[in-house]
């Protein structure tokens, strides 16, 4: 029934779709036309050399107003609804969706050519292309009441640079600007380029703020570029101060005195309050809030140093990172000097205003499952900050599940309860028995994690599962992009509770399930290492890799004692405190790549690979670390777990195969193609192709990886909504199987969009 929901509402949105699509043409006015699009043809003159033009095309047509009326697949859904509203009567939805989407018309006369061929000139000078030719070109389609506006551009030789120099004066400053024209990237041969000299100056003016020169800025300098020696299109640049530049910004600062708040609250007396001296710097506060020694560290500014903003936005950042300020703000105060000194001297007050020391925070969620479960969750979490004066951060979760199988198959009604208590205790430095130089962690300083969680899984008429996991590690930031995390200590205990008959007989019939349940104490080593190269929005071309290393049970081996012998087969496994405990080595990498192809759109793409290998105590990986196929995350057209391993068909349709669908052995690709549609709304097309096999004969038919693994992926494809409110994203996916590796062999290619599979989510799936 809730398939036939979807499908229904699909069926819907397309016909809304169409109907919104009504050609828009007969509310043109007679006399106009609809400015369709611009074509811009730039070409260089034979005699000329230049490079990159297709990024100056672009530059030039991105200038180039007004903006025709935006489409969607080939549809002016704004403009739609403006008409509609202002010349058609409406009712209250049109004027919704004008109020939201609605654009008022663009039309032909509205197109200023004699204004845009100037813009375009001038835009061209500014970049070193002088005596350009340009020409206009328009044509009309009356039949669909639109035009499209051409310029064609023809480019000169540009100008270029011969010699970069300092226009001197006697002052000493001149020294420094003959250093910063040494090292500009602006060398010989450059073109002239306005966008490239505002760059320079802004280079120069940062160069000279971390030597200390905090009065200065770029506003001062100024270029003055001069043919009269050339008759080539060539230029000598000069860089000079200008006119009556204070005499304070040419001259450095250092740090006179560091002045630290740490518990900067509104309306606080400053001379009320004790001030002690630590490391050369005063810290002032009311009360022993914070530990003098435990937040030294992450201040980085020094008494007697040359000013330096990226010391301060580095100790900025690194007291943020603590977990305990809602604010930090570092201020400066000039310090009266003499007039005829070298230096001036600045003061550096350091305010640190706290968040609350308790909170607690609830979480009420509603989940739907593509495994038909579906049910709400509530989480609580109680956090206490800066436990021990030092930044800690304790955090006491505890959480409640229901969920139901509403449809799907013939196990409706099945209920899922889940409860689960947690500790986390954070403390923001490095716990070890190693001592590190602080000038190790220069971007950040790591902080070290203590994690304990119980859980209780309850599957009703299968099993109850209880696990008990820690964890002992640190994370940190190399840099802004690269985040490293290593747990040294990594402990997880899986106690199977109870077991129905039916799912007893499901163990039976799998003994490769059954091993991996068996093997109930995991203790090992995680790392993970994560490039988030998304946060580079200034490019068209962006990465992301994060790659996990999970190896367990070796140093424990080395206290292992031989176990009881197997009733079955008179293996004797190794134990630890009475426990069979689980040995392997897991690998995987996680590698994205997304493509901006305009404002709001982007071509995304995701390859994943996954191996884990059991070995010495272990024949099998344990359950909970091996690899499913499918779901919300995965391969849309799939159901969660429903995919592989390899080709094999679970014997029914019974929901509960999922246990058999695992393997040690994942692969899957993903590409998606996101779109803007209105406000918040976004909109996406996308394909899935992924699998899990198993490297070892499990007993499963058709589950083992072999070099046909290619034609065993399962292919989907499907279209999505997203609701996208600053970051917090709601996902509505359908998607339907084109290849599925479970059918025989000549049937897997499949035309399966009239029951497609419905995925509700949270965030970008990547």
């Amino acid at each position: 029934m809730i398939k036939r929901h979807y499908i229904r509402i699909s069926i819907l949105l397309v016909t809304l779709m169409a109907v919104y699509s009504c050609a828009v043409k007969k509310y043109v006015p007679e006399d106009e036309l609809l400015l369709d699009s611009y074509d811009l043809d730039v070409k260089v003159d034979s005699a000329a050399t230049v490079e990159n033009v297709d990024a100056l095309t672009a530059e030039l047509l991105k200038a180039i107003s007004p903006k025709p009326n935006s489409k969607i697949l080939g549809l002016r859904p704004g403009l739609h609804y403006y008409y509609k509203v202002n010349v058609d009567s409406a009712g209250w939805f049109r004027k919704f969706m004008n109020k939201k989407i609605g654009e008022d018309p663009v039309y032909l006369s509205d197109v200023e050519q004699e204004s845009t061929r100037d813009l375009i000139r001038n835009r061209l000078e500014n970049r070193g292309f002088f005596f350009s030719e340009i020409g206009t070109t328009v044509e009309r389609n009356e039949d669909v009441k639109e035009a499209t506006v051409g310029y064609q551009v023809t480019l000169p030789q540009p100008y270029t640079m011969e010699t970069y120099q300092v226009d001197r004066d006697s002052i000493p400053f001149y020294d420094l600007l003959e250093q910063q024209v040494q090292t500009s990237p602006i060398k010989k041969g450059s073109r002239f380029d306005l966008s490239a000299m505002k760059l320079e100056r802004e280079r120069i003016d940062a160069d000279l703020k971390e030597k200390g020169y905090y009065n200065f800025n770029s506003g001062f300098l100024i270029f003055q570029a001069d043919t009269n020696r050339y008759d080539n299109r060539k230029f000598d640049l000069f860089l000079k101060l200008k006119q009556d530049v204070p005499s304070k910004a040419v001259k450095p600062y250092r740090l006179k005195e560091i002045n630290v708040y740490p518990h900067n609250t509104v309306g606080a007396d400053s001379t009320r309050q004790d001030t002690t001296r630590f490391d050369n710097k005063n810290y002032i506060q009311d009360e022993n809030f914070f530990r003098v020694d435990r937040l030294d560290p992450f201040i980085t500014l020094t008494e007697g140093e040359l000013y330096s903003p990226e010391k301060s936005k580095a100790t900025s950042r690194r007291l943020g990172s603590i977990g305990a300020y809602k604010f930090v703000n570092i201020e400066y105060t000039e310090v009266d000097s003499m007039l005829n000194d070298s230096v001036n001297y600045l003061e550096a007050n350091i305010y640190l205003s706290p968040l609350n020391k308790r909170a607690i925070r609830a979480e009420l969620q509603g989940v739907t499952k593509s495994n038909d479960f579906a049910g709400p969750s509530l989480g609580l979490t109680f956090s206490n900050r800066n436990l021990f004066r030092g930044g800690e951060l304790l955090n006491l979760k505890a959480r409640a599940a229901y969920e139901v199988q509403i449809a799907g198959s013939s196990q409706a009604g099945l209920t899922s309860t889940e409860f689960a208590l947690g500790a986390d205790l954070i403390f923001p430095r490095v716990i070890s028995p190693i001592s590190f130089d602080s000038d190790v962690f220069e971007y950040s300083i790591p902080k070290t994690i203590i994690s304990l969680e119980a859980n209780l899984l309850n599957r009703s008429a299968l099993y109850g599962l209880l696990t008990f996991s820690g964890s002992f590690g640190y994370v940190w930031q190399a840099n802004k992009y690269v985040t490293h995390e290593l747990d040294p200590i990594a402990i997880n205990y899986v106690n199977l509770l109870y077991q129905s008959e039916e799912f007893d007989a499901i163990l039976n019939d799998n003994p490769f399930l059954r091993t991996s349940f068996d093997q109930q104490f995991i203790s090992g080593l995680n790392y993970s290492f994560t490039y988030n190269g998304m946060l580079r929005t200034n490019r068209r071309s962006l990465f992301y890799v994060n790659s996990n290393l999970d190896v367990a049970g070796n140093s424990i081996s080395l206290l292992g004692q031989d176990g009881d012998p197997d009733p079955d087969t008179g293996e004797i496994k190794d134990e630890f405190l009475g426990l069979e405990y689980a040995q392997y080595a897991k690998v995987d990498v996680d590698f994205r790549y997304h493509f901006i192809t305009g404002e709001d759109q982007r071509i995304a793409t995701r390859l994943f690979a996954g191996i884990g290998v059991p070995y010495g105590n272990s024949d099998v990986m344990p359950f909970s670390k091996q690899y499913f196929s499918g779901g919300a995350y995965s391969v849309r057209a799939f159901r969660t777990r429903s995919l592989g391993p390899g080709t094999y068909t679970p014997p029914d349709a019974d929901s509960r195969s999922f246990f058999d669908q695992s393997g040690n052995l994942r692969l899957e690709a993903n590409v998606e193609y996101r779109f803007p549609i209105f406000g918040y709304v976004k909109g996406a097309f996308f394909a899935d192709a992924g699998n899990v096999w198993n490297t070892t004969d499990n007993g499963l038919p058709g589950g083992k990886f072999s070099g046909n693994f290619y034609n065993e992926l399962g292919i989907g494809a499907g279209a999505g909504i997203r609701v996208d409110v600053q970051g917090f994203v709601i996902r509505f996916d359908l998607a339907a199987p084109l290849h599925d590796p479970s059918l025989p062999e000549g049937d897997r290619w499949v035309n399966d969009f009239g029951s497609p599979v419905f995925n509700f989510a949270i965030g970008y799936p990547f």
